[in-house]
């Protein structure tokens, strides 16, 4: 797909990106102000294609029900901190609750399309990790957002579940929790939508094949110059706001923009791959998410899980993801000189503190890329003792550039999650990272528009608009005395979404 040039007149934003964080901050951004002038940039030939697209991501509600990587630390007293995995769920609900909105509103059409109901499970092995995932599961079971979790060290209810886990499997202790209430989501869908709907509004346009290539201050506006990639036009457009949402192609304009706050900066790459089933009775057996420990020096978005996914209507199976060593920043349009060309003076020290405080991690990334398939069928077999190699198919997933910075004085810190980097006149926000990104995004560029669009939501209107969107905007969920709140919101959304209901 390839749109007609932009003009040169001025825009008041200008999105980087189609990902899942563009489409929705474009859409928000929209809704909050119908007057608004907005146009979109994307390298590649369609929409949502990098980290967002169906097959590259992990395709989890991140809702911190089944990622044990959210809870790991245990007190002295033997209990589970879950306070991570409560502040999760909340800020998924963010997410629900405005593509709830965006059915109401007739921006998108079909819920099916990019979000089902899969029930989410955690799955141990081992008297130790038992012990850790029933105090785990007391600490959430408590909270009004995990009340409707179970918990079972009993094979036969394990197998009713999800019969995949224990058929097959040796003698010993295993343990597992369930909520029904977990989704798998197709975000590259659901930026596509919210961005087609979003390109029929007055003032906005979306322009695919068009690379931005350089971002220079004018005063408080920002000149962008782009590269039409099909007639090889450069096109120069001022603008009030730009916000680089272009995954790993982020790090690169955020350097050449100058800020202050880009200096230090560093992006670290990780690469990833999926197993993918190929035979359907395998597939139709197995109807969960279900996650484990991480294993070794594993990052936390390489944790890895057996996942029922639907990707373009149609049912899969995946097991992973499992990480690599890379130097590229993007799966598609990325090159292998990416990560040495973001090598600058002033990250080189961080880079390098990185390189000898992590040689856990770069050998785990390494060792994983020169895994055979047959070694990490071992590792699927942990989960699914039973799993056949010729059912299983090797694929590339997403990369995901995770954000290296200075803290407390100490370089060399690779920051899992995603980092918002905004300069200090508000008028430019980039976002790096990942897991649990996507999922959280909504609340993620809703700080965005707290930051840097804060007298828009000054006005009455503005604070109704909102509230629209995001219904519990401004209240904590989080709190008891809020749980009928909390569970009234949540009816309503989920009917909106058709995620009462299980289905295949």
């Amino acid at each position: 797909m390839h749109t007609a040039s932009p003009s040169a007149e001025s825009r008041d934003i200008i999105l980087v990106g189609s990902g899942i964080m563009s489409a929705n901050l474009g859409a928000m951004l929209k809704v909050l102000n119908p007057e608004a002038t907005i146009s979109l940039y994307e390298t590649t030939a369609g929409f949502a294609e990098e980290s967002s697209n169906g097959w590259n991501n992990a395709g989890t509600g991140h809702a911190g029900i089944c990622e044990l990587s959210y809870t790991p630390h245990r007190e002295k007293d033997g209990s589970v901190n879950v306070n991570k995995a409560i502040e999760i769920f909340e800020q998924f609900e963010y997410s629900k609750q405005f593509w709830a909105f965006a059915l109401e509103r007739g921006m998108i059409a079909h819920p099916k399309d990019f979000i089902r109901p899969v029930p989410h499970l955690s799955f141990v092995q081992g008297a130790e990790q038992v012990d850790y995932l029933k105090a785990r599961y007391k600490g959430m079971s408590e909270h009004p957002f995990f009340s409707e979790m179970e918990f079972t060290s009993d094979r036969e209810t394990i197998a009713r579940w999800a019969p995949l886990l224990v058929e097959g499997r040796q003698e010993g202790p295993v343990a597992a929790t369930k909520m029904d209430g977990g989704t798998d989501i197709n975000f590259g869908e659901i930026a596509r939508k919210l961005l087609e709907w979003l390109g029929k509004q007055p003032g906005c346009s979306l322009h695919t094949r068009h690379r931005v290539l350089t971002l220079a201050p004018v005063g408080r506006e920002w000149e962008v110059t782009i590269e039409d990639l099909v007639t090889g036009k450069l096109i120069r457009q001022q603008a009030k706001f730009v916000f680089l949402g272009a995954g790993g192609g982020s790090l690169p304009l955020l350097q050449k923009s100058g800020i202050p706050e880009s200096k230090g900066l560093g992006g670290f790459p990780v690469g990833g791959q999926w197993l993918v089933c190929d035979d359907q009775e395998v597939i139709n057996r197995h109807q969960a998410k279900v996650y484990g420990q991480a294993l070794g020096a594993a990052p936390t978005m390489a944790v890895p899980h057996l996942d029922t996914r639907v990707i373009n209507g149609k049912k899969a199976l995946l097991f992973g993801p499992f990480a690599a060593w890379t130097t590229k920043f993007l799966n598609k349009t990325g090159h292998w000189t990416d990560l040495p060309a973001s090598v600058r003076p002033d990250n080189l020290a961080t880079l390098l503190n990185v390189g000898i405080h992590n040689l856990d991690l770069v050998r785990y990334l390494v060792g994983q890329g020169l895994q055979s398939k047959e070694k990490r069928m071992e590792t699927l077999r942990e989960f699914y003792p039973n799993a056949r190699s010729e059912d299983w198919r090797l694929i590339d997933a997403g990369i995901r550039v995770q954000a290296i910075k200075k803290t407390d004085g100490a370089a060399g810190i690779v920051h899992y999650g995603t980092e918002v980097i905004t300069n200090q006149e508000r008028t430019l926000s980039t976002l790096l990272g990942a897991s649990p990104g996507a999922s959280v995004s909504v609340h993620i560029v809703l700080e965005v528009i707290k930051h840097c669009f804060a007298p828009w939501l000054e006005t009455a209107e503005g604070q109704n608009r909102i509230k629209e969107m995001i219904p519990s905007f401004g209240q904590d969920m989080k709190r008891p005395e809020n749980a009928e709140r909390f569970r009234e919101i949540t009816r309503r959304v989920d009917a909106l979404l058709e995620l009462s209901e299980t289905s295949n």
